[in-house]
C-alpha cells in the first residue's frame, strides 16, 4: 500500500528541515492532537500511540542530507516506512512530501489506509508550521 501526502512549501531551508527532521524529539510536535503516548527510545528511535490505536515504534532507516528521511516501523506486525523528501525550493523555502509504503494483506490496507492517510495530513500540515 503506497500513499502521498499532498506537497507543502515550508519556509525553511532543505537543510533546516532535514535537521528538524533529523531529530526524533521534534515528531512529538508533529503529532495529532488525539495522541495518547510518545516516547524517545534511542537517538534514533521512538514510539508513539494514537487514542484506540496500538503503539508504533519508528526508527531512522535512512537519510541523505538535506533530501530525504526514512522512517521505519520496527515490527513485523504492522511493516512500514515513512519517507520525508524535501526539495529546495531557494535558499530559504523547501517542499516536504510524506510517502507511506506498507506491506498489508487487502484487508489490513483497506480498514487502515484511511486513518493512515489523515495521520500523514496532520503530520503534513504541522510541518508547514515549523
Amino acid at each position: 500500500m503506497n500513499l502521498e501526502s499532498p506537497k507543502i512549501s515550508v519556509s525553511k531551508s532543505p537543510q533546516d528541515v532535514f535537521d528538524f527532521l533529523s531529530d526524533i524529539k521534534n515528531f512529538e510536535a508533529l503529532m495529532p492532537e488525539n495522541i495518547s503516548k510518545f516516547e524517545v527510545l534511542e537517538e534514533d528511535k521512538f514510539l508513539f500511540a494514537l487514542k484506540g490505536m496500538p503503539e508504533i515504534r519508528l526508527k531512522i532507516q535512512e537519510t541523505t542530507p538535506s533530501e530525504k528521511i526514512v522512517l521505519g516501523s520496527t515490527s513485523d506486525k504492522f511493516p512500514f516506512t515513512l519517507t520525508g523528501t524535501i526539495t529546495k525550493i531557494d535558499d530559504n523555502s523547501s517542499e516536504v512530501q510524506l510517502l507511506f509504503d506498507g506491506k498489508f494483506n487487502p484487508m489490513m490496507a483497506m480498514m487502515i489506509k484511511s486513518p493512515i492517510t489523515n495521520f500523514m495530513g496532520t503530520l503534513t500540515s504541522n510541518i508547514e508550521k515549523i
